[in-house]
């Protein structure tokens, strides 16, 4: 009797690997140092950090913030979102100011409402003397490292001025890790912007679907996502995606999972 051969399309849809679409699916392998049916993916060229939050650790800052806030803890939010807010007032109405003269209008402006008294010259010479004296999150370090030695390019995406990521990098000895520094400064608007994230993709002569943004900052995450990015978040404590954005490719509550994740792809 003579053998049936069955044609490579009908044998690939049998299988599994063609959709309801009609087009070739992810092909899913299966390696002892992978978990089972783990989607082999593509390298980003490369990683681009978000700095506050997300590699440097902000809690002496809000401490110091707190001080100024009379030992208000429960203000310290407040005076987050206010900043962030005001950053995308101030892109939206077409001017520019570095982000730590905005955290410090914001201090007053939440100070204010809750009837403390704060000069504006205090408020900026705390959040300039504190943001720019963070240190790192432990695991970063050790996750930069990795993925230097796997080869991938890393450069950093700030909010943060150029003179102001500097001095945080040289204090928190992250400078050597990184192969350029972007701050939107040099754009003259703030992230989340969709215009950023170009402008940052085209810094690096690449396209959007090339870059991935690390972040621990749900609204940074959705705006790259929604620029055309890849993303990582980051849950850190108190920090949450956006449910209204596109899905993120990586979480984890740390920068070395992320790591971990990242030297698997190919």
């Amino acid at each position: 009797m003579k053998k049936t051969e069955v044609p490579r399309r009908t044998f690939i849809k049998k299988a599994g690997l063609i959709g309801a679409s009609g087009l070739l699916m992810p092909t899913i392998l299966k390696s002892n140092s992978l978990s089972e049916n783990t989607t082999i993916m593509n390298r980003p060229k490369v990683l681009f950090f978000d700095v506050n939050e997300t590699l440097l650790d902000l809690t002496s800052m809000k401490g110091a913030v707190s001080e100024v806030l009379e030992g208000r803890d429960d203000l310290l939010p407040l005076w987050f979102t206010t900043m962030l807010q005001y950053s995308l007032v101030v892109s939206a109405s077409g001017q520019y100011e570095h982000f730590g003269v905005i955290g410090a209008a914001a201090l007053q402006m939440v100070a204010k409402n809750e009837g403390i008294s704060v000069d504006i010259e205090r408020a900026k010479s705390v959040i300039s003397s504190e943001i720019q004296s963070l240190p790192p999150h432990p695991e970063v370090k050790e996750a930069l490292t990795s993925l230097k030695d796997n080869g991938y390019k890393l450069v950093s995406f700030t909010n943060s001025s150029n003179q102001g990521v500097k001095a945080q990098f040289e204090h928190a000895g992250l400078t050597h890790f990184f192969d350029e520094r972007l701050s939107v400064e040099d754009v003259g608007k703030f992230k989340p912007f969709t215009e950023t994230y170009d402008w940052g993709a085209k810094k690096m002569g690449l396209q959007p679907k090339e870059c991935m943004l690390v972040a621990a900052h749900g609204w940074d995450v959705a705006g790259a996502l929604w620029a055309g990015w890849r993303a990582a978040f980051i849950d850190r404590p108190g920090k949450q995606l956006f449910p209204l954005a596109p899905e993120t490719e990586i979480q984890a509550p740390d920068l070395k999972q992320v790591a971990d994740k990242l030297i698997q792809y190919q």
